[in-house]
């Protein structure tokens, strides 16, 4: 299945053939939900703070960005180059339909469209590097395909999860456990955040952060995530 809608347009009006649109599937349904940015709160689990080498409790919220083309969808995730230390994180997606800026606490919710389940993928031997040299993270967190997603699921469907079960095994082998209910900041407290320094707008997406038991992963394996509720995720790595 590609994430990539097809698209019509007059090449004309353009120096070079503008890229397709990134979109990722809804859960039964044959529409498509068009990604506009990628936002992923960091260590928004406390003992993924503390296994990260950080106190939790000192901490604000912070974010960076995936490019919308680093999603993809029902594909096996190829090994990224430069790296000997490719971490998984499973965390649950947030995908807005609504935008603005300054969205309360108590509104923010209506901005979401669904949720669903996904992969940041980490080159953490590189993400490592940065951090020490005061550097960004991109060359760690933002490569190509970085962002394996399964499915949305509409929130008129599931609701909006505040807890439950979320899961990840490599090879059958237990890796990470949480609960949403764990999230430092909630979905509502992210959103109304972020609308404090970005001009939110429909397609953007948010990954809400990872539990614990974060780690490498190698060609040959294969990851299973799941989130209650929200079904399950699966991907080789090739």
């Amino acid at each position: 299945m590609s994430n990539h809608a097809e698209t019509t347009m007059n090449s004309e009006l353009y120096v070079i053939e503008p890229s397709a649109v990134s979109t990722i599937p809804i859960e039964g349904s044959d529409l498509k939900f068009p990604i506009n940015r990628v936002f992923c709160i960091g260590r928004n689990y406390a003992a993924h703070a503390v296994e990260m080498g950080y106190d939790p409790d000192k901490e604000p919220p912070f974010f960076f960005l995936k490019s919308a083309s680093n999603v993809t969808v029902g594909e096996d995730f190829s090994y990224p180059t430069k790296t000997a230390d490719l971490h998984h994180e499973i965390e649950m997606v947030v995908a807005l339909n609504k935008g603005g800026s300054n969205i309360s606490v108590d509104n923010a919710l209506d901005h979401v469209f669904g949720y669903g389940i996904g992969l940041d993928m980490t080159r953490r031997d590189l993400q490592s590097e940065a951090k020490k040299m005061g550097r960004p993270w991109e060359v760690g967190k933002s490569f190509e395909k970085s962002a394996p997603c399964g499915p949305l699921r509409a929130a008129a469907e599931v609701g909006h999860p505040s807890e439950g079960e979320v899961s990840l095994e490599v090879n059958g082998e237990p890796r990470q456990q949480g609960d949403l209910n764990q999230l430092i900041w909630k979905v509502p407290e992210m959103i109304a955040i972020l609308s404090e320094y970005f001009e939110l707008v429909p397609g953007d997406l948010i990954m809400t952060g990872t539990p614990s038991g974060v780690g490498a992963v190698n060609r040959g394996d294969v990851m299973h995530a799941r989130i209650a509720g929200l079904g399950q995720l699966t991907v080789a790595v090739v």
